[in-house]
């Protein structure tokens, strides 16, 4: 073995290598391979030195990045440790949260319960009162109309003069005056002794408007119907006169009649003008004369209706149009 360190030796020193220095053959070459063996040995004792050394720093390298890694994982897991805490206290809030929302869902679906079962009750208080609302409105009208009827059956014998001057000298004798109307327009009705039996004759209104141009009307009120529908039938062929100005004498109906024969009056004018020959009939009803026969309508509606399926007729008693023109 030293004979092969002494060989590497001279070999990295550049020397020739004999076997005369290669087997000690010399004493200057045992010397310079003593000097070389002891240079070797103290070389490996630094060799192994460095060794050491490098062992050492490779432990406390270690050691330092065990200490490194190690505080830095308790940093690492002490703040996940807080998040996490943190986490579920907010888990914790949220639940709370959670369950207070839940209750004030369970809250409100009491409450919107409770309100349907409210509003069904009242539908059906609302469906019972428009029952019982639909049945009075029934019992009004047919009231309404028993009563309409009653007042016009009450009326029966009454005539209602129209446009008889406003004088007091008129006023004051209203029962001569008449008998001087039939006298003048239709004497042959005269009972016996040229007299006409009057129950009572007055103006109505009975209080005076001194707003209004127009003379108020008389109601005549026989004692006599018949005499009475004789006067009516005189008047409905001629125009009547009082000392030559025209008057008019009609039915004496109740409030409600006149109404609803006033809203034919549009379609009665138009029905002229075509020469249909309207009438309106008791209480309230028209009559035409068309295509050879005589059609009645209780309701404008059903005249309506009638008019539109005929073509002679559809669209000339369209009365919100014929009111428009006139405006």
């Amino acid at each position: 073995m030293a004979h092969m360190a002494q060989n590497q030796a001279s070999r990295k020193k550049g020397k020739k290598v004999t076997i005369e220095n290669f087997y000690g053959g010399s004493t200057q070459g045992k010397e310079e391979n003593e000097e070389e063996i002891q240079k070797n040995s103290e070389h490996a004792s630094q060799n192994g030195n460095y060794q050491q050394a490098l062992e050492d720093l490779k432990l406390e390298l270690i050691q330092k990045m065990e200490t490194f890694w190690k505080e830095k994982w308790e940093k690492e897991i002490s703040c996940l440790t807080d998040k996490t805490a943190q986490l579920e206290k907010e888990l914790e809030a949220s639940n709370r949260r959670a369950d207070k929302a839940e209750k004030q869902i369970q809250s409100l679906m009491t409450r919107i319960k409770h309100l349907e079962e409210s509003e069904m009750i009242k539908q059906q208080e609302s469906i019972k009162q428009t029952q019982i609302i639909n049945e009075l409105e029934e019992n009004r009208k047919y009231l309404t109309e028993k009563v309409t009827d009653l007042e016009n059956r009450g009326r029966r014998e009454n005539l209602r003069i129209i446009g008889l001057p406003e004088k007091p000298e008129v006023n004051n004798k209203l029962d001569s005056i008449l008998e001087e109307i039939i006298k003048e327009n239709c004497p042959h009705v005269l009972e016996q002794g040229g007299k006409i039996e009057i129950e009572r004759i007055h103006r109505t209104p009975s209080i005076l408007n001194p707003q209004k141009t127009t003379p108020r009307n008389v109601i005549a009120k026989f004692k006599s119907f018949q005499v009475k529908e004789k006067i009516l039938q005189e008047a409905k062929k001629k125009s009547f006169r009082y000392k030559g100005a025209p008057i008019r004498i009609t039915h004496d109906l109740a409030a409600n009649t006149l109404r609803d024969r006033k809203a034919w009056n549009t379609i009665f004018r138009k029905a002229r003008e075509l020469g249909l020959q309207p009438r309106i009939n008791y209480p309230a009803k028209l009559t035409i004369y068309f295509q050879g026969k005589v059609w009645a309508f209780n309701k404008i509606e059903d005249f309506q209706a009638f008019a539109k399926k005929r073509p002679e007729l559809c669209g000339k008693f369209d009365i919100q149009a014929q009111k428009a023109r006139e405006t």
